[in-house]
């Protein structure tokens, strides 16, 4: 559990992995860690990876800045039209509406760097409510990936299992954790905010986010790290 500055705790646990492997790598090597921030839907945790990130661009006594970048997991949301042809559509958010498979073999993309290639990486835009892809682009020299989504935690048996895969992929899990009655409150805000009529929001953030709510609070005790918000 972080308690205190949590953001400062992050982002020294942060450089502490990076420095790490810094250490064991040869000169030269490429250096890349990769941490997973974990929890419900609204709970924060696009806002404390951007936090994060902003703090890692800056040096700290005589330390280097960390050449960071955040990785959505939401990029894998599958296609509307798809989620329609599934008959998942009115699900959308579950575990079994993502592309696991494919977010899978871009963390084992990115667990290791090849000189000279930029990988990119999808992200969702809100606007549209669809994955957007090659939207982050991450460059060789990218020491830190922070993914940030709901189901890094999750267990087999969850799409063929492939959601169970992402935890050995990554360096360190965080869990973020937020007071149910602000993050419901968050979430019926963010759909209003992007069309949908307050009485839908609320209808929809009651009923399938809170199912995946639910799904993703039972895996809080794999995380490495709790964060309260």
């Amino acid at each position: 559990m972080v308690e205190g500055d949590v953001t400062a705790a992050l982002v020294a646990r942060c450089r502490s992995l990076v420095d790490s492997v810094r250490r064991a790598q040869g000169t030269g090597d490429p250096v890349r860690v990769l941490v997973g921030i974990a929890g419900a839907p609204g709970a924060g945790k696009s806002t404390l990876a951007g936090e994060v990130l902003a703090s890692l661009a800056h040096p700290v006594s005589g330390a280097p800045a960390v050449r960071a970048v955040v990785v959505p997991m939401d990029g894998f949301h599958l296609a509307d039209a798809e989620l329609g042809r599934l008959g998942r559509r009115d699900r959308k958010g579950a575990p079994d509406t993502f592309d696991a498979h494919g977010y899978v073999a871009l963390l084992e993309r990115l667990r290791s760097p090849r000189p000279g290639v930029t990988v990119y990486a999808p992200a969702f835009d809100r606007d549209l409510e669809e994955p957007v892809a090659g939207a982050v682009p991450v460059a060789p020299d990218v020491e830190l990936v922070l993914t940030e989504g709901n189901y890094l935690l999750l267990g087999a048996g969850h799409d063929e299992g492939r959601w169970d895969a992402v935890r050995a992929l990554l360096d360190e899990v965080w869990f973020v954790e937020l007071p149910d009655e602000t993050r419901v409150a968050r979430l019926v805000a963010r759909h209003v905010r992007h069309g949908r009529a307050p009485a839908a929001a609320r209808d929809w953030v009651l009923g399938s986010d809170e199912t995946n709510a639910r799904l993703v609070a039972s895996t809080r005790d794999r995380a490495d790290v709790v964060v309260h918000r």
